[in-house]
């Protein structure tokens, strides 16, 4: 049977991993403000490149180039972006799920991945899939560059031919309790014109992503594709980065929180069982005192 001392032990262990939550959790907070306000600004950019892009598409009467050439899809490259460590709940978990069911969804076509994030990296090699390239320990501090050779890759696979369509997988930011698996097909570049509905959400402006601008160009409509084109791409994998980072740290944060609420409760409930059995103590010994000096009596 436990004794006193052995419930002062665990009650001071639990208490410094109640500190430890604690202090990931106001770590998580501060920097999935910097993450979110990342996120956000991304949006607009990439809303606005999209609309400039369709326009550009829309004034071409066949519009050719490498990107937009549409083949049997044979050959899949998906980029998985999950988070770099754990203790974030089910981040990491549901990422993972969602990249699997895509994966069943394609069985029997070939599968390329790119990971990102260490946790995504060991889970794919793990299961046998075979990576195109792999990046970790880059969303912690997302920079443009690290999109743009993410980016570079993706899209050389494609116009070589070696790949038919590239997909990205990643948590979109909603809110800090409630995140969206996200599933975007990247290439071809056929979805643009589709994307009016989304659009307008991030827009915040019912019609104005439908509306198309009358845009002036220096450079014949033809010419900017190839400028556009790989712009986008990178553009896309930017703001899915973002989006992912900011997730990890809401899911992060979350954790750490549930797990500082959960550690108070475990301490209640054995301060509780510890003064229990202290109280037992306590009237085990006068009752035997009492009944020591009754006999002696």
């Amino acid at each position: 049977m436990a004794t006193l001392l052995d419930f002062r032990r665990r009650i001071r262990s639990v208490k410094n991993s109640q500190q430890i939550t604690r202090a990931m959790k106001f770590v998580a907070a501060a920097r999935l403000r910097r993450a979110q306000e990342a996120a956000l600004a991304a949006r607009p950019y990439s809303v606005e490149l999209a609309r400039v892009l369709r326009s550009t598409m829309a004034r071409i009467q066949e519009p050719h180039h490498p990107l937009l050439e549409r083949r049997e899809e044979k050959t899949i490259l998906a980029i998985v972006l999950s988070g770099e460590r754990g203790l974030a709940g089910a981040f990491n978990t549901n990422i993972l799920r969602k990249a699997n069911d895509f994966f069943r969804g394609h069985r029997g076509k070939k599968i390329l991945t790119i990971p990102v994030g260490k946790k995504g990296r060991d889970s794919l090699k793990k299961a046998g899939f075979t990576f195109a390239g792999e990046w970790v320990n880059v969303l912690a501090r997302v920079e443009f560059k690290t999109a743009r050779e993410i980016a570079k890759l993706a899209t050389a696979l494609y116009a070589e031919g070696k790949v038919d369509s590239l997909y990205v997988i990643f948590s979109e930011f909603k809110s800090v309790l409630v995140p969206a698996l996200t599933l975007e097909k990247l290439l071809p570049v056929e979805s643009i014109g589709k994307n009016d509905e989304k659009e307008k959400r991030e827009k915040g402006r019912e019609g104005e992503a439908g509306t198309q601008v009358d845009y002036i160009y220096e450079q014949p409509e033809a010419q900017l594709l190839d400028k556009l084109l790989p712009r986008y791409v990178e553009t896309q994998i930017l703001r899915a980065m973002l989006e992912s980072s900011a997730s990890e740290y809401a899911a992060r944060m979350t954790a750490m929180e549930s797990a500082t609420k959960n550690a108070g409760d475990v301490i209640e409930a054995l301060t509780l069982h510890m003064n229990k059995v202290r109280q037992a103590a306590i009237t085990k010994e006068i009752i035997e005192i009492v009944s020591g000096a009754s006999y002696g009596a």
